[in-house]
């Protein structure tokens, strides 16, 4: 049986976290960075941001994205994973908002150029059945508030002129790079209790590898890697999401985080997802030219 997970605090209120702190991006400033990121070319870094500017930052580039991405079809949790938490120098995930036309089919064909600064990693989508899971406290919780588990590759976009500059409430401020991804076939959640113990374990146990057209293993890692399960980063959200006055629906998808590095697209790569150990879970593909 998986631990209860234990919620990360945050240090955001709501009024902290809408107001404008000494380093969140000016209206100006959040326009060029949406401008960039709607060209596809690198924008400022925004710099010396609290996790309350990240989160200021966030609100305001969202607003500025709404109306020429369209309607609000879900949420990523970034930085799950520990091993990417280091890269970008912090210790909590953060959160972004994921838009119509962002997932595409498995087997689609993306061009490598996809956003200013593109990446790819394996991932895995969630479908909220139930507004219950805002109130989810274990994977049990979240997995009785789901409909389906969903195989993906995303592809994010760091978007700024120096990626490892960037840190947690950068990322955040970036709305966590959201800017495609690929998703394969959903994998029902079973009905019967005992069944979905069996997922849970097999989420928790599964390997992800990513792999080229021969095979070679691009990438990779196991389901613990997120949050110890990867279903915790769906109890983690809700919580950070409740902090600002948001809520999961019915029908959200829900992105949890990277099972294995960030890695650069080229030209003629194709790209397949496996979920070794996940019965049923199709392996989802990307091509990009």
């Amino acid at each position: 049986m998986t631990k209860p997970f234990r919620l990360i605090p945050l240090a955001l209120s709501v009024a902290f976290a809408t107001n404008a702190g000494a380093a969140c991006l000016t209206d100006a400033q959040a326009a060029d960075l949406v401008a960039n990121y709607l060209a596809r070319i690198p924008a400022a870094n925004p710099e010396n941001l609290s996790d309350a500017d990240g989160a200021c930052t966030r609100a305001k580039v969202n607003a500025l994205l709404a109306p020429r991405l369209g309607k609000v079809v879900g949420y990523k949790a970034g930085l799950t994973n520990p091993a990417v938490q280091k890269r970008f120098n912090t210790d909590k995930p953060v959160w972004g908002k994921l838009y119509e036309g962002m997932v595409l089919d498995s087997g689609a064909t993306v061009e490598a150029a996809f956003g200013a600064r593109p990446l790819y990693e394996a991932d895995m989508l969630v479908r909220v059945k139930s507004a219950a899971i805002n109130q989810a406290r274990t994977p049990m919780d979240v997995l009785q508030a789901i409909d389906q588990v969903i195989p993906f590759i995303e592809l994010p976009d760091l978007v700024v002129q120096a990626p490892p500059k960037l840190n947690g409430a950068a990322i955040s401020a970036i709305n966590v790079g959201a800017r495609l991804g690929v998703a394969g076939e959903p994998l029902a959640v079973p009905v019967l209790r005992a069944e979905r113990y069996a997922m849970l374990d097999a989420l928790r146990d599964m390997q992800v590898r990513l792999q080229d057209s021969s095979g070679t293993v691009l990438g990779g890692g196991k389901g613990s890697d997120i949050l110890e399960h990867p279903l915790n980063a769906v109890v983690w959200l809700a919580g950070a999401l409740a902090q600002e006055g948001l809520a999961m629906q019915p029908g959200d998808l829900i992105s949890l985080g990277s099972f294995s590095p960030l890695l650069p697209p080229k030209p003629g790569l194709a790209v397949t997802a496996t979920y070794y150990g996940l019965p049923g879970a199709v392996p989802v593909r990307v091509q990009f030219k």
